[in-house]
């Protein structure tokens, strides 16, 4: 008997090591004055970024449990029935415990697997440098009441290196935690942001394991990257077609000089109205040698587009479907105006939002 007993321990432990969790249970702890029976809930946003009820759990005697499977690392919230706030954590396959305050909610402890530490780890450093700057905030004012000069002036600098730390903290935890879900959340809100250019942020993107890219949120970057993509410096502006004025349909490859200005505007816009004046000089200066501009509008009613073109002295082609950001504008990934592409004669994007004198500076040298 004795001489297979080795062997056999071995043998499960190699099974143990390769075997990853089939599902998740999460145990969570909740202390404070709560009733037995209170509901705790298992939420996660939706694609509107709505919250969205996964699963329910009573509390007994302090204690509640989630059990399921997850196929991939995803971001869920936990809500108490009647309690302010909610408690952040990933769901991933594997054991999870959380224990938390009733009245503190925001300061959980999460532990038991990869991404719920990595969270903590984040979460943990935020919170340094909140304390940090709340401390700084207190001296600051005590250091006024004095009339301190030389700490306030200490203190002033120390506080500028604190922002200039705190603005560079998330993306420096990304970039050494690719393994990490809430990396890929910190990519998705620079992204959303447009914190940094879009080659840094595929950069980013890229350094991510393949895991993270596999997830929900990996899964999306991926989607918007894309679509930027499309319409980046150095890209093939996406063709389009929509009405005129006049109700004729016309496209973009019909309007192309040698160099296209795709101007995004609106007349409720006061950036693009306040633009006009030095469109309308550009246009005059530079069309006889090549400069077309294709004009589209975001306007939600016809009478307002067609008289703000007007009002403007506008005399470039115009399309507009009547229907604020509309297709077009998500086909050139427009979330704000005025937004202008610049394309040479191949319709290839070599400029996008210049106005002023940048505009001019660009199409005179492109005209030369």
């Amino acid at each position: 008997m004795k001489k297979y007993l080795l062997p056999g321990l071995l043998l499960g432990l190699l099974v143990a090591c390769n075997t990853s969790p089939e599902g998740f249970k999460l145990e969570g702890t909740l202390n404070g004055d709560l009733e037995n029976g209170t509901q705790v809930f298992l939420k996660k946003t939706d694609e509107a970024n709505q919250l969205i009820e996964v699963d329910t759990a009573a509390l007994e005697n302090g204690k509640f449990t989630f059990t399921g499977s997850s196929a991939k690392p995803e971001l869920h919230y936990l809500l108490i029935s009647r309690v302010r706030g909610n408690i952040p954590v990933v769901i991933e396959n594997g054991t999870i415990e959380v224990k938390a305050q009733k009245d503190s909610l925001a300061f959980a402890e999460i532990e038991g697997t990869l991404q719920n530490d990595l969270f903590a780890d984040f979460l943990d450093k935020s919170r340094n440098l909140a304390q940090r700057a709340k401390s700084m905030s207190d001296e600051m004012m005590n250091a006024t009441a004095r009339q301190d000069t030389a700490s306030m002036t200490s203190l002033r600098d120390e506080y500028f290196e604190l922002q200039e730390e705190a603005k560079t903290f998330e993306l420096k935890f990304a970039r050494e935690n690719p393994e990490a879900l809430i990396s890929a959340l910190i990519i998705e809100k620079v992204l959303a942001t447009k914190a940094l250019p879009e080659n840094e942020i595929m950069e980013l993107y890229e350094a991510l394991t393949p895991a993270i890219k596999e997830t929900v949120v990996g899964q999306r970057i991926k989607s918007k990257l894309d679509k930027l993509a499309s319409t980046t410096i150095g890209a093939k502006a996406p063709n389009f077609v929509a009405p005129t004025p006049a109700g004729d349909e016309l496209a973009l490859h019909d309007v192309l000089g040698k160099v296209t200005i795709v101007d995004f505007w609106a007349a409720w816009c006061k950036p693009c109205r306040a633009e006009n004046p030095n469109v309308v000089e550009v246009y005059k200066k530079y069309h006889d040698k090549g400069l077309n501009i294709l004009g589209v509008s975001l306007d939600k009613r016809a009478e307002d587009w067609t008289n703000a073109i007007e009002a403007d002295g506008l005399v470039w082609n115009h399309v507009s479907n009547i229907n604020y950001f509309d297709e077009i504008a998500e086909l050139y990934n427009v979330k704000a105006i005025p937004a202008t592409f610049i394309l040479d004669e191949n319709g290839v994007i070599v400029a996008k939002d210049l106005r002023g004198p940048a505009l001019e500076d660009k199409i005179s040298k492109m005209l030369q």
